[in-house]
């Protein structure tokens, strides 16, 4: 009943976006789902149907408006949804983030905010007319040209980054100190860079990596030997459960047993880029 469909931008948006989505679940009006997000990257979100909330704090769950902004997550964000809904989402890449904002990303990680806070009230009414639209080509367009308009400082992408992005996605296992050598630039010009357009530090990018390559492995979303080789990663079963933890707020055989559908919709995402390298 879960309808998830993901889009590379195009080819001039392609330094700032990562994918657009379209989500849809014509679930029954009493069907409640409550699911957790591990996000890699920042996210714009319209809500455009859909009893939508998240918890910010135990037991206290918002939605403060239709059109939001998601900061990158180091621990699961947790939403619950009522009923059919439908959402609408645009990844953005950290390396572009200097592009869009001059707050560094830090300034909205694990949280979750009206865009309005973030790129002002035009852009929010930009994103919001894709509510008015239901063919997906259309949504990814209006979706785009939001993008665009927002573009202050295209020249602001960050090669470095760029970097850390590739290695994050397609080489989880590198130790941070490897990825600072290959840049050329010291561990804390690496943290600061990160820290500014991850919103977290390359230590928590490259283990939330391992994690989700693990997770998409055990969702049967990676190849045939992708789990072998992301249990390499980890020291040993101690070490495997406490990532799980820290990253899903289970262990590994919880996660096994329980659907997560909204975090795999995300998963399925990061492999449809990681296939496309880009």
């Amino acid at each position: 009943m879960l309808q998830s469909h993901n889009y590379a931008p195009s080819s001039h948006l392609a330094p700032y976006v990562a994918r657009h989505y379209v989500f849809r679940a014509p679930l029954p009006d009493d069907f409640v789902m409550v699911d957790r997000l591990l996000a890699e990257t920042p996210f714009v979100r319209i809500l455009i149907t859909g009893d939508w909330a998240a918890e910010i704090a135990p037991g206290r769950w918002e939605r403060p408006g239709d059109v939001l902004f998601f900061g990158a997550n180091a621990r699961p964000f947790k939403v619950r949804v009522r009923g059919p809904f439908f959402i609408v989402g645009i990844a953005l890449r950290p390396s572009g983030w200097r592009a869009l904002s001059e707050r560094p990303a830090s300034d909205f990680a694990d949280r979750m905010v009206r865009l309005a806070d973030v790129w002002g009230e035009d852009a929010e009414a930009r994103f919001a007319d894709v509510a008015k639209l239901t063919d997906d080509d259309a949504i990814v367009t209006v979706c785009e040209t939001a993008i665009t308009a927002q573009l202050k400082a295209p020249e602001r992408v960050n090669g470095a980054m760029q970097h850390l992005e590739t290695v994050a996605r397609l080489d989880s296992a590198t130790r941070v100190e490897d990825v600072a050598d290959q840049l050329g630039i010291s561990l804390r010009q690496l943290e600061r860079l990160s820290t500014a357009h991850f919103g977290h530090t390359p230590k928590t990018v490259m283990r939330r990596s391992r994690f989700l390559d693990m997770a998409a492995a055990m969702r049967g979303l990676g190849d045939p030997d992708d789990e072998y080789l992301a249990a390499l990663r980890y020291f040993d079963q101690s070490h495997r459960t406490r990532e799980f933890k820290h990253f899903i707020g289970m262990t590994p055989a919880e996660f096994e047993r329980t659907p997560t559908p909204l975090l795999d919709a995300g998963i399925q995402l990061r492999q449809d880029r990681t296939h496309h390298r880009f």
